[in-house]
């Protein structure tokens, strides 16, 4: 990885983590976009996975006493039922059709009658969503729009939104690594040491000035900026799972 290069990413990592640090959600697919870019997948996923995992891990610590534990404890079994799965199978369905599903999943979600949408509080929905998520994770990089569709139709406060997601996904971002680590390697060729340890640190210095932000806004501008963001992301996931299939 050249100098230029190393900047470039050291400073999308520090700007999708102040986004990630107000929504929750975002930052990844960005971050991911960029890295499929100037590094081959493997190099990609690791360095996402270590970058989020740190970036989360802080958004965790942050807002602590704000994560919804039980909610998490469903999440992990789903979660690591679908990694047991995943890694005995090595099962990768078409890219195309997997951006496809993750982009049409949160509109079809709209649709539904309001007793039916999918609400990340009710029985058993936190297994299945751990379960889902892990899966599109693995195979899809970046997935935070569907997980936010579990909260939306929640009554957790923004606060409890952020810390509960950010564990979870903190989750999903170890058992990413841990996938393809190994399968390529922890720190696979176009990667040191000290690159993922400098974007860890970056990661948790933008999560650090997202968490000032998220202070200052209301509970109702997080939930209608997060619906036209969970939106946006749906609308890229369709159109790049669109061009693959073609």
């Amino acid at each position: 990885m050249s100098t230029l290069t190393a900047l470039l990413i050291g400073i999308v990592v520090l700007l999708t983590a102040m986004i990630s640090g107000v929504f929750g959600m975002a930052g990844g697919l960005i971050l991911l976009g960029i890295l499929l870019v100037v590094l081959d997948v493997g190099p990609a996923m690791i360095l996402l996975g270590f970058t989020q995992f740190a970036s989360n891990g802080w958004r965790t610590l942050l807002w602590r006493r704000h994560v919804r534990w039980q909610l998490f404890g469903g999440f992990a079994i789903g979660a690591l039922v679908a990694f047991g799965v995943m890694r005995a199978l090595v099962l990768i369905p078409p890219k195309g059709f997997i951006y496809l599903f993750i982009g049409l999943l949160p509109f079809a979600t709209e649709l539904l009658p309001k007793d039916l949408a999918p609400d990340i509080s009710k029985p058993f929905m936190a297994v299945f969503c751990g379960f889902l998520m892990t899966v599109l994770q693995i195979i899809g990089g970046a997935a935070g729009n569907v997980l936010a569709v579990f909260f939306q139709a929640s009554t957790l406060d923004r606060r409890e939104i952020v810390a509960t997601k950010a564990v979870m996904q903190m989750l999903n971002h170890a058992l990413r690594v841990i996938y393809f680590g190994s399968l390529v390697g922890f720190t696979p060729a176009g990667l040191k040491v000290w690159q993922i340890a400098a974007c860890m640190g970056l990661a948790i210095i933008g999560t650090t000035l997202g968490a000032q932000a998220l202070k200052r806004i209301s509970n109702h501008s997080f939930r209608t900026w997060s619906q036209w963001l969970i939106r946006a992301i749906s609308v890229i996931y369709i159109v790049r799972g669109v061009g693959l299939m073609l």
